[in-house]
């Protein structure tokens, strides 16, 4: 291999190496709050799905034994659960997206603002200058 062409496949290693270690920055709280709703969302979809699952498989057994008690072959119901087995739920509406965000009951007071004055200073709270030459008296 050339001199010139190794020298690059290694400073190519080295930048790939340099970005890969790189750490990123932790979420803001925007962020946090943004994913833990789509996470709600997710849980929120994956419900519905489950529940058209089974509005369509009680849909596909009760028109098989429709078929089967047509055609006059037995077809019973479902098998009886044992004794130590519980029956399966049944299907249950996961009704509208409805998200509400957790808040912390314990927020801190400096990212509550309860303290922080309402507008921002115009100049710095304590300055060098004597108070009796501020007020414009002299003793």
């Amino acid at each position: 291999m050339k001199p010139a062409a190794l020298t690059t496949a290694i400073l190519a290693l080295l930048c790939l190496a340099a970005t890969s270690s790189a750490k990123l920055a932790p979420p803001s709280d925007e962020a946090k709050a943004k994913a833990a709703e789509t996470a709600a969302k997710t849980k929120w979809t994956d419900s519905v799905a489950a529940y058209q699952l089974c509005k369509a498989q009680d849909r596909v057994a009760a028109a098989y034994f429709a078929e089967a008690k047509k055609a006059g072959k037995p077809a019973s119901g479902p098998m009886p659960a044992p004794a130590a087995a519980s029956a399966p739920p049944a299907c249950s509406d996961p009704g509208p997206f409805a998200y509400t965000p957790a808040t912390p009951e314990n927020k801190p007071l400096e990212s509550s603002g309860a303290h922080s004055p309402p507008g921002t200073a115009t100049s710095p709270p304590s300055t060098n200058q004597p108070a009796a030459a501020a007020s414009g008296t002299k003793k």
